[in-house]
């Protein structure tokens, strides 16, 4: 039986070598970046049975934008590794002060995924060596055990399930970056756990999290712990957190969510988590050493079709003191934007508008971004090239003017 396979497995290997020239032409032409097996399958070089005999087990594999994967002989162990770079010029036109002229290596991720011992256990460690010697070095450490699809957990550092644009890799951006809306009341990463899961093929997804509330890479003795609730409903089928509709969608995709996040620490505290945490930490508002629960919501609404994609975001957040002053301070924000594919799943135009109120109860404070951007893919996420200008409008006070900053910002990705 073991001679029968093996010759099997010969006459499989021979059609492939005699389909060698074929298959390099198709490769080369292939923006998917198909393996060997799908190509062959499709012009019916190799049968269905020979497909699967193939691509059933393989020690060692690739796929552009995922890496290398390798696989024990069992199957109960794998190991994927790539990476992902970001290499970016900024030309910022200050108002008040001296223009500046910046390169930088925004982004240099390295990670290691897989399962062990059951496919069902599943990992992942995540580097940026753009923020080597910093607690941000490591981004991504954590296990993840699947009961079922609709019921997950996962143990250790990811990211809070809170704003569909954080939750989106940077790497799947339509601009260079994320809005200022989302920078400002995104929580970002912390140490935790989390229940979550998928119903009805995407349809319904879900994430309730527990966290140290200290943020990326940070502890605190504190009693004080942060809590994250999101839900999304994806009437017309799963939809990835990709911006840009680089499939080309043939159908419309819609997406709707809403989340929620809980935080609480003592002002004073370095390591609070999320950006209006920490805006509230430096706020003169609050007395030293004085408790503010923070909570903050947000909905989101995204949507694809044909080449054209837009999503948007609200949030409000509001910060309590407790007994010292009897404190509030609430804040909201939200961005929209939308891109069209000019040249099919290549070049596409894209305008976003942020605005970012910090504070509700003072006048003059609001700041604002508009954007426009040119993006060219060369294989969707995986190789590509963006521009992008903003007007950043900061309001202030009658005694001083109001500031527009002009900035201009060009990057090349590519994952590997």
């Amino acid at each position: 039986m073991f001679l029968l396979r093996e010759t099997k497995e010969e006459n499989v290997k021979g059609k492939i070598i005699a389909a060698g020239l074929l298959a390099a032409l198709a490769v080369a032409g292939n923006a998917e970046a198909k393996s060997l097996e799908d190509i062959l399958k499709e012009k019916g070089v190799i049968t269905e049975a020979d497909y699967k005999e193939v691509s059933k087990v393989k020690p060692i594999k690739y796929k552009l934008g995922s890496g290398f994967t390798f696989t024990s002989e069992d199957e109960k162990f794998s190991l994927n590794l790539g990476s992902r770079i970001q290499a970016r010029y900024t030309f910022t036109d200050f108002d008040e002060k001296n223009d500046v002229s910046e390169w930088r290596v925004r982004r240099a991720k390295f990670w290691l995924k897989g399962h062990a011992y059951t496919k069902d256990l599943t990992y992942k460690v995540q580097v940026n060596f753009a923020d080597s010697g910093s607690s941000k070095m490591l981004e991504d450490a954590f296990l993840n055990y699947k009961f079922l699809s609709e019921a997950q957990i996962l143990v250790g550092q990811d990211k809070v399930p809170f704003a569909r644009q954080e939750l989106t890799s940077s790497g799947s951006q339509q601009f260079v970056d994320r809005s200022n809306a989302t920078d400002t009341f995104k929580p970002g990463r912390d140490i935790g756990a989390m229940a979550h899961g998928k119903a009805a093929d995407g349809i319904l997804e879900y994430a309730a999290g527990w966290y140290g509330g200290g943020g990326q890479s940070q502890t605190r003795a504190s009693n004080n712990n942060a809590v994250a609730l999101r839900v999304a409903v994806n009437p017309l089928g799963a939809m990835s957190y990709s911006e840009s509709d680089v499939e080309y969608s043939k159908n419309p995709l819609v997406s709707v969510g809403a989340n929620w996040y809980r935080n609480a620490f003592v002002k004073g505290e370095t390591n609070n988590t999320s950006f209006y945490g920490k805006w509230l930490n430096k706020g003169a508002k609050f007395a030293a050493n004085e408790k503010i629960e923070v909570n903050t919501a947000g909905a989101d609404l995204a949507f694809k079709w044909l080449g054209f994609s837009a999503q948007g975001e609200y949030f409000w957040a509001q910060g309590d003191g407790d007994s010292v002053t009897n404190t509030k301070q609430r804040a909201h924000g939200f961005y929209a934007q939308a891109g069209y594919f000019i040249i099919p799943k290549h070049l596409e135009a894209a305008v976003r508008y942020s605005y970012v109120d910090p504070d509700r109860s003072v006048t003059n404070n609001i700041q604002t971004e508009t954007q426009g951007a040119v993006s060219y893919y060369f294989n969707k996420h995986n190789l590509k090239l963006q521009a992008d200008v903003t007007n950043i409008h900061a309001q202030r006070t009658l005694l001083n003017a109001p500031t527009d900053d002009m900035q201009f910002r060009l990057q090349a990705q590519m994952i590997f």
